[in-house]
């Protein structure tokens, strides 16, 4: 089995220029939710490469002075596709400016449109957001929404139609994810909420650097408490992480 294992954050990425996956105009999908189970390191190290004109699939921007706030500071990201950016100053004065790009989704339906792009699904219809903005200029559709188990009857089932807007899958160049544990090979463990949208984008991009907390030999880890497998991974760097709080709220005792 391959030792996929490099020293550090900025070896991981060294090369990836050279070899036509990293350049101006690319896309990147980045782990975490607000700052929980970001690729810490490895977002220091792409703003380093100093590739320009990114397009960024994450959930959010993170803070004005960590995470991809540090690649907006450097005007680096052209475009960001997230769901929620609330806690980015820098975000918002670009954003107003009409320096950055930004594409909305709900929430549940960026997950599922990365989910989407890495098991190979070009597009799906979903009910979210038909009707609102986030259906304008979209292609929508009326059909006959599924039953769910609870309570489905001949006498009570909802028959009727509603409309749904469709929606493309996300595939990306590189994907920069955090996990919890990774062995030699790349098989990850995520542990609790840092789990986030960082398993989906390990599906969903040609090339996917995992940045991890500790490195086993391969053979170590339980198969069965295997989240990600490492045939989607294709590198693994260990990193001691800083885990910044985003909000922090105190009262007094």
């Amino acid at each position: 089995m391959p030792n996929k294992t490099l020293d550090s954050a900025a070896s991981a990425l060294a090369d990836l220029k050279d070899r036509g996956i990293l350049f101006d105009g690319c896309t990147v999908m980045v782990g975490g939710f607000g700052l929980c189970g970001i690729p810490e390191q490895l977002i220091l190290a792409l703003r380093d490469t100093k590739v320009r004109g990114i397009t960024c699939i994450s959930n959010n921007a993170g803070v004005d002075d960590w995470g991809l706030g540090l690649l907006l500071q450097t005007r680096q990201i052209k475009k960001m596709i997230s769901s929620y950016v609330g806690e980015n100053a820098t975000f918002e004065r670009q954003f107003i400016d009409g320096e950055l790009e930004v594409e909305f989704n709900p929430q549940g339906t960026l997950a599922e449109r990365i989910r989407a792009g890495g098991a190979g699904i070009p597009a799906f219809f979903t009910a979210t957001g038909a009707g609102t903005l986030i259906a304008e200029g979209k292609e929508t559709r009326r059909m006959r929404p599924p039953r769910h188990k609870a309570g489905i009857n001949a006498s009570n089932a909802n028959t009727g139609e509603r409309e749904f807007v469709l929606e493309t899958g996300l595939y990306a160049d590189l994907s920069l994810v955090k996990a919890w544990k990774a062995d030699e090979f790349g098989n990850l463990v995520y542990r609790k909420t840092a789990r986030n949208f960082n398993p989906m984008m390990a599906t969903a991009a040609a090339f996917v650097v995992a940045e991890v907390e500790e490195i086993v030999p391969t053979g170590s880890l339980d198969p069965d408490q295997i989240h990600t497998p490492g045939n989607f991974v294709d590198r693994v760097v260990c990193t001691r992480s800083e885990k910044r709080i985003e909000q922090r709220t105190t009262r007094q005792g």
